[in-house]
């Protein structure tokens, strides 16, 4: 039941995705030369929120996560509030911003969770190289779109 729990966590981030389309805007912009095909996005989103949940889901299993735990909640906030922001209101150094403080948190979540259980911190790991390769981009179209 509690793994469900951060399903439904990911999957309100991940239907963000649904409500603000990149679309003829996105499009439009100016990206860099290693932006992934579209293709790639949606099973890259998908990948990552199954293994957060499964991450989370883990954490509850081990005492002293609270932190941990309290991280992976901001995350998934920070998480939400990007694609609003980003394809929503077209806000870029915003997004970037929010997306600098995700990288943030994911780290910190990632260190601390590798304290507790290294098969955990690992889990997470992806989300941390693919907000890599997210705030490249995020950054990237904001300094070309100005």
């Amino acid at each position: 039941m509690t793994f469900f729990i951060f399903l439904l966590a990911c999957a309100a981030a991940a239907s963000t995705g649904i409500l603000f389309k990149p679309g003829q805007w996105y499009e439009s912009l100016v990206k860099p030369g290693f932006t992934p095909p579209n293709w790639v996005f949606p099973l890259a989103w998908t990948t990552i929120y199954l293994l957060l949940a499964w991450g989370g889901y883990r954490m509850t299993l081990i005492p002293g996560s609270q932190v941990v735990l309290a991280l992976w909640a901001a995350q998934i906030a920070l998480n939400t509030l990007w694609t609003p922001v980003f394809f929503g209101a077209h806000h870029l150094l915003a997004a970037m911003l929010i997306l600098a403080l995700l990288w943030l948190v994911a780290v910190a979540m990632v260190v601390m969770a590798v304290r507790l259980d290294v098969i955990t911190g690992l889990i997470f790991f992806p989300y941390v190289a693919w907000l890599c390769v997210a705030a490249a981009l995020n950054f990237s179209i904001w300094r070309n779109n100005r």
